[in-house]
């Protein structure tokens, strides 16, 4: 949705700010624009910048912004090539599953690149009921699943609070065999400092909200009625969710709404915001791209991206954010995860449905209840395989959720390095539990090579005995192991 007119901008850049516009400042993005362009044959600005991320400090807004209009092919691939390597010393090989659980689509909003939106009578309307629920959950198991991101409308009448909160207990509650599921994620609308403290009660992992677009003015556009046309209510949702009390929040826009340039500088300030203001940065970025979906027609938006700008941002973001954990979704294709997981993923998502429901029976065709289409449709365990094929280990640990280690305290233990020593291990012990439980034959064939393989890599002698000996254990049938 390009558009010639400017917002007028009458509030100074201020990422401390509480104020949207303010750390959100559409003047600052126009003028770190134009600073990337007019520098994208500046070899030794590359270069300079470039050096910085080598030193794993981070970029800033404008930084990132040289480096994704910087038109120097050489740049460019020293570029991707140091993504790749800051993923692999801060996260390692591992790669996080999860899958999203629809509660409903029920929801009192317009807006237009969204199935949800509430003119849309062609679109089956559902919502879960508490023992639906249950079952759902128990399918999840059953897959190997062990996090899940809670997906819901917005819509006070059939999805208030109360309800999102007994459908967390519900889901935490639900045991079946050797499953359970450990951490639960929370994507839905913006509310109140005070109802986030009672997300933060009821145990929830990270918050997630994704901001759909920076542009305030393309934001009013694209929502025009609801309560989420507020621009200021909606961009400082992750202000309140930290002022009650969650540690860990997750940001990300929907690209193709917007130019993407636009886009990776309001979402970098939304990150560099929550620094200066909270003292530590998201625990997640996403990054999804408009696709598919009943009664949406991608092509509508003009703003649309290459898989190779694609790529681009997510090396861009990884060099922006080192410590940051980033998040591709089913939306994406097998072949353009395979390549987005070496230049800065280290979340996907695995045998998901985006319906309501799904899981425990398959929607019928004639109930259509999703808000996209999925692009990798494979099985858990068809997702599970590929990774190790690729030498990524399948991890299902939450063990620093569980442990406390949250907020600034997770952001410390990755940047001391101390990754291989934690959160390789407990990959291995979660991925153990689902070779055991739930893989298939050649999977677990194939598994069992590579957690006997990957136990040499840990580095302490102590952690790397404690961990066979963990191993050991979930062979003989005990589970739900940590460090």
């Amino acid at each position: 949705m390009n558009k010639t007119a400017t917002l007028n901008q009458t509030v100074p850049y201020d990422p401390k700010s509480p104020r949207a516009e303010a750390f959100i400042n559409h003047q600052e993005i126009l003028d770190t624009l134009d600073y990337a362009w007019k520098n994208r044959h500046n070899a030794a600005l590359a270069d300079t910048i470039l050096e910085k991320a080598r030193k794993r400090q981070g970029l800033t807004h404008r930084e990132a912004a040289v480096l994704l209009d910087c038109a120097l092919p050489e740049k460019q691939e020293e570029m991707f090539r140091l993504a790749e390597q800051i993923k692999r010393d801060f996260y390692g090989n591992r790669i996080v599953l999860f899958a999203p659980l629809y509660l409903s689509n029920y929801c009192v909003n317009s807006c237009v690149y969204c199935p949800y939106h509430c003119q849309n009578k062609q679109i089956t309307r559902k919502k879960l009921t508490q023992q639906e629920i249950r079952d759902e959950v128990i399918a999840l198991q059953d897959m190997g699943h062990k996090r899940l991101a809670l997906e819901a409308g917005e819509d006070p009448v059939n999805n208030p609070l109360e309800y999102i909160l007994e459908s967390i207990d519900t889901i935490y509650s639900t045991k079946h065999k050797n499953g359970a599921i450990r951490r639960v994620n929370v994507n839905i609308a913006a509310t109140t400092a005070a109802n986030y403290t009672r997300l933060r009660d009821a145990g929830i992992g990270t918050y997630i909200l994704f901001q759909e677009t920076y542009h305030k003015e393309s934001y009013e556009q694209l929502h025009p009625r609801g309560p989420k046309h507020d621009y200021a209510w909606h961009t400082e949702a992750m202000d309140r969710a930290m002022a009650g009390g969650i540690d860990d929040v997750g940001l990300g826009v929907l690209f193709g709404l917007e130019l993407y340039r636009y886009e990776l500088a309001g979402l970098l300030m939304h990150a560099e915001h929550l620094e200066a203001a909270f003292g530590v940065g998201p625990h997640t970025i996403s990054v999804p791209r408009i696709c598919p979906a009943d009664d949406i027609d991608p092509g509508a938006f003009d703003n649309g991206i290459s898989d190779d700008i694609f790529l681009k941002l997510v090396a861009i973001i990884r060099l922006a954010a080192p410590y940051t954990g980033m998040i591709v979704s089913t939306r994406e294709s097998q072949a353009c995860r395979e390549k987005a997981l070496r230049m800065g993923i280290s979340q996907i998502s695995g045998g998901s449905r985006t319906s309501v429901g799904g899981y425990a029976k398959p929607e019928p065709k004639a109930e259509n209840s999703a808000q996209f289409d999925v692009s990798d449709n494979r099985t858990l365990d068809e997702v599970v395989r590929w990774l190790m094929e690729m030498g990524h280990i399948p991890s299902f640990c939450t063990a620093c959720y569980r442990e406390g280690r949250t907020g600034d305290r997770f952001m410390s233990l990755c940047k001391s390095g101390q990754i291989q020593n934690c959160c390789h291990p407990n990959a291995l012990i979660t991925l153990k539990e689902y070779l055991e439980d739930y893989a298939a034959p050649a999977t677990a064939t194939l598994g069992d090579a590579m957690v006997q393989r990957e136990i040499q890599g840990v580095p302490n002698p102590k952690v790397r005995s404690l961990v066979a000996g963990h191993l050991e254990k979930i062979h003989a049938g005990a589970r739900d192991f940590r460090l």
